[in-house]
């Protein structure tokens, strides 16, 4: 009897996933701490071709790391804040500057470059209404060619996932 082919889909990157590849990434998002020897008896693969799979799902980038997920509420970072920022200028310079300052603000959890009215998006978490006045007042307003910005404080988190697939 033939063997039938394997359908495998093709990622943005030209990378060829088959169902076992899509299988090992499913359970690795759910947790990243699986054995491999788990992985391999849930997908019925051995541990060597799992093994083999994952070190080219992390070399090919489609894996770009693992992570823990932290309570933010636990940790005295209970209100989350999106901002929305417009820049006075609006060449490369002026927006690769305003990405470094970003980058060094321990509050600002998530910033994307968006469309429309407002150049950036930034997802912001503090202690409480006092932290978020302090980070606004004494450090975000005080980034270099910062026109505009409107906060808006998130009441509830109605979903938040990090799954992809």
């Amino acid at each position: 009897m033939p063997k039938s082919k394997i359908p495998k889909a093709e990622n943005a990157a030209g990378i060829l996933l088959d169902p076992k590849d899509l299988a090992i990434l499913k359970l690795l998002q759910d947790n990243a701490r699986i054995a491999v020897k788990d992985i391999a008896a849930k997908i019925h693969l051995s541990p060597t071709p799992v093994h083999e799979r994952i070190k080219r799902l992390e070399e090919s980038g489609i894996i770009r790391q693992y992570a823990t997920l932290l309570d933010p509420q636990k940790l005295n970072k209970g209100l989350m804040v999106i901002c929305y920022v417009s820049l006075r200028q609006h060449d490369k310079k002026a927006g690769l500057r305003f990405i470094q300052a970003i980058n060094g603000l321990n509050e600002v959890v998530e910033c994307y470059s968006i469309s429309g009215e407002f150049d950036f998006m930034l997802k912001v978490l503090a202690k409480d209404m006092a932290g978020f006045y302090d980070f606004h007042v004494n450090r975000l307003s005080q980034v270099e060619n910062l026109g505009h910005v409107q906060s808006i404080f998130v009441m509830g988190v109605v979903k938040e996932t990090h799954l992809l697939l």
